[in-house]
Parts: C-alpha cells; sequence; structure tokens
C-alpha cells in the first residue's frame, strides 16, 4: 500500500495546512518520487459546487469535471500530478456513499455506524485515490477539536494502527504566537494542540510550528519535551513574504529527510532534491525588470478567494517575464454605478473572471466596452467571454437590448442562452423554465478544442488543439455567429464537434481576447499558461507604449 502523510491542524483554522503539505509534496517529488495529493474535508455538501464564494471561495474543477476545494489548487501547481474527484473527499460524500450501499442491501441487514462502516468507506477512498504512488499527502480539514472532524480522524487512526508507523506518518500544523506585550513566543496553544490529538489516539511524528518568527531552539526543545516529537522533528514554519520559498525553508530544515527515513523511502528517492525549478520562480519574483498594474473587475471581490487561480495564473504569467503584477481588485457593480473612466485610468490591462447571475454583469459589459474602445488589453474568461460577447452585440452589430437569458430571460437578441434555448430541432427559441435543474446543464472538466489558425489565440498556444477545463452552463447562441462575425469579432476556437464557440478576439485591437473555458486551472509556477503569458505581455507592451506616447507629447 502506497506511504500515506497525513496533515492535520490545529489551535485556529487558515494556518496554511494545503500550503504547507504542497511544499512538502514539491520538495518529495523534487527528489524523484511519485506524488499524489487528496484533500478530506469535514462539511456535509457532497462538494462545494453549490456554495457561496463569499463562504467557501473557488471552487476548484479537475480534468475529470469534478468541483472540488481550492486547497486542490494548491497541490496542482505545487506538483506535476493532475488530480481527479477522488482526491477531493467530503463528509457529504461520504455518507451519500454509505446510504446509497445501506440502500442496496450491501451491509446484509447490519446496522449501519459511524464504526466501522463510515470509517471503513473513508479509508476506501483514500487507497482509491493513492494507489500507484510512491507517497501520498492526505490533509485534513478543519481543526483538531471540532466535531466534524471525528470520523476521519479515528478512520487515519485505525489506518497507522492497521499498517505501522512505516506505512502512515502523522504530520501536524500548529500554531505558535507571538505575544507582543511579553515580547514572546508562547508554546503552549501547540501543546494544547497535541494533547488534543492524543486524546483521540493520533501521536504526531512531525510539528510544523507557524510564527511570525524563526523557532528558537529554547522554544524548538520545549515542544520536543511536552509533545513527545523528536526535536529535529519540530520545524519552524515561519510567516514567508513569498509561497514559492517554503519548500526551500522547509528542505533546509530537513522536513524531506525526516519523511524518507521514517516512511523508509530511501530506495525510491535521489539522495538530495533538485529544486532549481523553485529557485528560478524565487529569483524571477524577486528580482523583476518591469511590472504592469491589472484591473480584475468581478462579483466577489471582497472575499478574493473567490479567484484565488485567477490570481495565481496572472503572477505565473509576470514570472514568465520576470514582472511583477499589481492587482487592482474591482466591484464590478461599482463600475454600474460611478462608470469606467475613474475606476480603470491609468490601468495596463483588464481581466474580467467567471461568475454567475445578474448581479453586476452590467459592469463587466460597460468593463468590456471600456477596455474595447480604449484600447486597453482585455482578457475575458468564462463570464467575462459572455460580457464581451453581449458588449459587440449591443455596440458593434447594433442589437439593442442583447443579453444573457440567464440575467433576461425574455431579451430581443439572447446572444448568451443554454443549449436547449437555442438548439432545437424546430428551430424555435425555448426559454427556460423556472423550475429548471441547475446542475444539469453544467458542462464541466478538460474538454479539447479546435483553434482557428491565424488568430492571436493560435499563436499563443502553438498548436492546432487545446484542452481546457470548463465550469458553465450558458453558450455563445451560434445563431449569432454570422452576425457578429460581421461586426468584427472573430470566433478563435470552437469546440471539436464545431457546435460551442471557445474563444473569441477583436482583431482591430492590441489585445483582446476571452475564453469560455477556465485556463487559470491549468497555470502553474514554473510552466506559466500561453494566455497569461500574453496578456502580461501586451500589458507590459500597453504600459511602455504609454510612457512612449506621454515622451512624445512632452
Amino acid at each position: 500500500m502506497t506511504p500515506l502523510i497525513f496533515v492535520t491542524g490545529g489551535v485556529v483554522s487558515s494556518l496554511g495546512k494545503g500550503i504547507a503539505a504542497a511544499s512538502l509534496a514539491a520538495i518529495l517529488e523534487a527528489r524523484g518520487l511519485r506524488v499524489t495529493m487528496m484533500k478530506l474535508d469535514p462539511y456535509i455538501n457532497v462538494d462545494p459546487g453549490t456554495m457561496s464564494p463569499f463562504q467557501h471561495g473557488e471552487v476548484y474543477v479537475t480534468d475529470d469535471g469534478a468541483e472540488t476545494d481550492l486547497d486542490l489548487g494548491h497541490y496542482e501547481r505545487f506538483v506535476n500530478t493532475r488530480l481527479t474527484g477522488k482526491n477531493s473527499i467530503t463528509t457529504g460524500k461520504i455518507y451519500e456513499n454509505v446510504i446509497r450501499k445501506e440502500r442496496r442491501g450491501d451491509y446484509l441487514g447490519a446496522t449501519v455506524q459511524v464504526i466501522p462502516h463510515i470509517t471503513d468507506e473513508i479509508k476506501r477512498c483514500i487507497d482509491a485515490a493513492t494507489a500507484g504512488y510512491d507517497v501520498a499527502l492526505v490533509e485534513i480539514g478543519g481543526t483538531v477539536g471540532d466535531i466534524e472532524s471525528l470520523p476521519f480522524l479515528e478512520a487515519i487512526r485505525q489506518i497507522r494502527t492497521e499498517r505501522g508507523a512505516e506505512k502512515a506518518l502523522f504530520m501536524h500544523l500548529t500554531l505558535v504566537p507571538f505575544i507582543a506585550a511579553a515580547g514572546e513566543l508562547k508554546t503552549k496553544p501547540t501543546q494544547h494542540s497535541v494533547k488534543e490529538l492524543r486524546s483521540i489516539g493520533i501521536q504526531p511524528d512531525v510539528l510544523l510550528c507557524r510564527s511570525e518568527q524563526p523557532l528558537p531552539d529554547g522554544e524548538r526543545r520545549k515542544i520536543a519535551l511536552f509533545t513527545n516529537v523528536p526535536e529535529q522533528a519540530v520545524i519552524s514554519a515561519v510567516d514567508l513574504d513569498n509561497i514559492h520559498k517554503i519548500p526551500m525553508w522547509l528542505h533546509s530544515q530537513g522536513l524531506d529527510q525526516i519523511v524518507v527515513q521514517r516512511l523508509h523511502l530511501e530506495d525510491k528517492a535521489a539522495e538530495s532534491a533538485d529544486l532549481s525549478e523553485w529557485l528560478s520562480v524565487v529569483e524571477a519574483s524577486e528580482y523583476p525588470i518591469d511590472e504592469v498594474n491589472i484591473a480584475v473587475v468581478g462579483k466577489y471581490i471582497d472575499h478574493k478567494d473567490a479567484y484565488k487561480s485567477v490570481a495565481e495564473a496572472l503572477k505565473h504569467g509576470g514570472i514568465r517575464q520576470r514582472t511583477r503584477v499589481n492587482l487592482k481588485w474591482l466591484e464590478s457593480q461599482d463600475i454600474e454605478r460611478e462608470g469606467a473612466d475613474k475606476a480603470l485610468a491609468g490601468i495596463d490591462g483588464i481581466l474580467v473572471p467567471g461568475g454567475f447571475g445578474d448581479r453586476g454583469f452590467e459592469g463587466k459589459v460597460l468593463t468590456s466596452q471600456y477596455a474595447r474602445e480604449h484600447k486597453i488589453p482585455y482578457f475575458g474568461i468564462c463570464y467575462g467571454m459572455q460580457a464581451a460577447v453581449v458588449d459587440v452585440a449591443r455596440n458593434l452589430a447594433g442589437l439593442e437590448g442583447a443579453n444573457s437569458t440567464e440575467n433576461d430571460k425574455m431579451s430581443p437578441h439572447p446572444v448568451i442562452g443554454l443549449i436547449t434555448e437555442w438548439r432545437t430541432q424546430t428551430g424555435e427559441v425555448e426559454r427556460r423554465s423556472e423550475d429548471s435543474d441547475l446542475g444539469g446543464t453544467m458542462r464541466l472538466g478538460l474538454q479539447e478544442q479546435r483553434m482557428k489558425p491565424g488568430t492571436k489565440s493560435r499563436e499563443l498556444y502553438g498548436k492546432d488543439v487545446v484542452g481546457e477545463r470548463h465550469r458553465h452552463r450558458y453558450e455563445f447562441n451560434n445563431r449569432y455567429r454570422t452576425q457578429l462575425e460581421e461586426a468584427g469579432l472573430v470566433i478563435a476556437a470552437k469546440s471539436m464537434d464545431d457546435l460551442l464557440v471557445e474563444m473569441i478576439e477583436l482583431p482591430n485591437h492590441p489585445w483582446f481576447i476571452a475564453c469560455q473555458a477556465h485556463p487559470e486551472f491549468l497555470s502553474t509556477p514554473r510552466g506559466g499558461h500561453p494566455l497569461f503569458v500574453g496578456f502580461v505581455r501586451a500589458a507590459r507592451e500597453q504600459k511602455a507604449g504609454g510612457r512612449l506616447l506621454k515622451e512624445a507629447t512632452a
């Protein structure tokens, strides 16, 4: 069975278990090991797909169309393994599986209980997601002491008991706060957190101690003494200004060597970790040769985790050309109230990300219009593409009242709509009923698209067929293809069956590209993504052009 590293958190939430786990995975991968990662979330939702972005943040989509926790985005940005729905498990999914089995009679009339039936299902899911790898990291969501996470903790306790210390390692992330008034780091919260873990039968093998400053040797020895963890396994997880430095920081303290030795991976792991790619990423981030200002015009700006992958992908696009990307977050409703001129002044590029619902949509349409008319690089993603289509329809094609049927079911020109609304045998438009199933028409997961020769998009990708991940319901209405193309819109990519419009662009513009997919899900700091790299490059050219224009008119 695959050796497992279980990552738990204590004291408070939001300590960074996902980033810490992903950073360790990156080091182990740099030592030549085949690594995978997994998230166990204690909430009862089957998946985050129906959860509000204000509560949960981004819904991350995998190749197979699973709607998962945003931590899977961290995982895929740090390791090269492509994850699936098996790598994201929730309490809701576990109970759903168990109840389905009970209804089928799989338990032969037994009373179904948390132990052993729920814990057995958790163990089965862990094995299904981690089979075939040299090592797997499994993050347990929530904080030790939470009632809802107890079945997961009991399951991993059982795994350790059944398989032994050579097949299961416990790594616990905890907080060592600095009390400014006393001028001291306090280890008591960590002691209590470990005590809580030990009360349910889990003794951590490694402690990651999150703190504002490096952990002094005295505090390290004290923590080791009171928690029964070897001193060398008490790791200082100090706050860093760049998350890409974390693999090097943890490696410098020998964390990967502790794991390799405890799980007896010496025969599979290289003697040292090749972290040269991560060093290059950090160097490009720390010593930029240029910087640009990018506006992100969305509808969940108060909770930026809703756009986590977008923000990271923009930074990756800058890293590939040693450019610092400064993000200006703008609420699309503010654009509606105040106009785009003031809010977008001095911006080098504009990105409009995805979303759902009519709130703030008109602000996105106005943003597209502003970028188009002022020749500012524009990148529309999902809803951002639909906003651009509506802008072109209204203002270039003269289709008054053009809209998406998501926002106006009776629009005279539904240039965006559900497939069932415009693709019918009779040729008549079918209006969506009030009680239609929102999830039934969702297009999810990796899908291939064919690029149009001669377009800027095809040039950026450098190939004729590309795959991108999707998460949306509404599509470009094919009945308006001809009219919008005559108005100047270029359809830069279509689905492989030629039915769905995947990308659009405007030719008489420095950089105006929009896509129905979510390319941010495939961007990594080491590789970037062609569209984001191209967008940041266009923003740099926009900035340089503005500077030259000012010099010429001075």
